[in-house]
């Protein structure tokens, strides 16, 4: 039985490879470098995965599954018009009852394949003013306030240094193509910074207020995790919010997960016709 971290992620990644063994677009030997998280209410995206191998996550070694809507829990490895990509059909919450260490266990799978390269998608509450519902906006930064970190524990330096530099949290050379990608498609995006709660309850009036104070554009209840994980590991990592409704005391009404699942339905085209754009770029660099 594995015995730390490393291991079991190399067990995981180990059992996805044996997954792709003798696939025609995907040999074992020639996997992905480029991953995709797909928040509540985008996970129509892993459709245009071409020769796709779909692989539940239960049947994955030690990875989470989530229990929440909108969240299916599949892994799609395959192509988008012809560059190798993992698409991840939902994530597991630090709220669902899952430590952080155990919500990000799937980005160390990642980079165990060979993944350089993380998009990581979510919904998000807007709270700066001017955001509209349905807006996708691109992350500049993030402000973690979930009241933990997934590193806290013993360090693994197999994959990165006990200390190591968050200033730039989210790439700015994959901002700069995920700009252009936009523009090829007809939109110029604004940027944002994200600030993560625990969850699973809504934030209140108040606590929006406070937030805004802070410098926060957007509020959500994932993300910050895993891009802390990646970039321990060195993975460059790019972060799309979907402002899914805005935040408490801005739109005048109770909130409900099921307004963020149906604005995440309205963008999904647009979504998908960003992120494919991006991948080409990023893969032609």
């Amino acid at each position: 039985m594995p015995s730390n971290i490393f291991e079991q992620s190399a067990v995981a990644a180990d059992y996805i490879r044996s997954q792709l063994t003798g696939t025609v677009s995907l040999p074992a030997t020639a996997g992905p470098k480029i991953a995709i998280i797909l928040g509540s209410g985008l996970a129509a995206f892993a459709e245009k995965v071409e020769d796709r191998v779909v692989i539940p996550y239960t049947a994955i070694p030690h990875f989470p599954h989530p229990t929440v809507i909108g969240h299916s829990g599949m892994l799609f490895i395959g192509t988008l018009q012809g560059v190798p990509v993992a698409v991840m059909q939902g994530r597991a919450h630090f709220y669902e009852g899952y430590t952080a260490a155990e919500v990000t266990f799937p980005i160390r799978v990642l980079k165990q394949l060979g993944i350089d390269t993380l998009i990581v998608t979510n919904a998000a509450g807007g709270i700066r003013s001017g955001l509209k519902q349905g807006e996708l906006v691109l992350l500049a930064d993030h402000i973690n306030l979930t009241g933990t970190n997934p590193l806290i524990g013993p360090n693994e330096p197999r994959f990165g240094e006990r200390f190591f530099d968050m200033t730039e949290p989210y790439s700015t050379r994959l901002r700069k193509l995920a700009i252009t990608a936009a523009e090829q498609i007809g939109f110029t995006p604004s940027e944002g910074v994200y600030l993560a709660v625990s969850g699973p309850s809504f934030e209140t009036a108040a606590e929006i207020r406070a937030f805004r104070t802070l410098g926060a554009d957007l509020v959500g209840m994932s993300t910050v995790h895993e891009v802390i994980v990646a970039r321990h590991m060195g993975i460059e990592v790019l972060g799309i919010s979907c402002v899914t409704n805005l935040a408490a005391g801005i739109q005048g009404k109770p909130l409900d997960h099921h307004e963020v699942l149906d604005t995440g339905l309205q963008v999904q085209g647009q979504l998908a016709e960003w992120i494919t754009s991006l991948v080409n770029l990023v893969a032609s660099q």
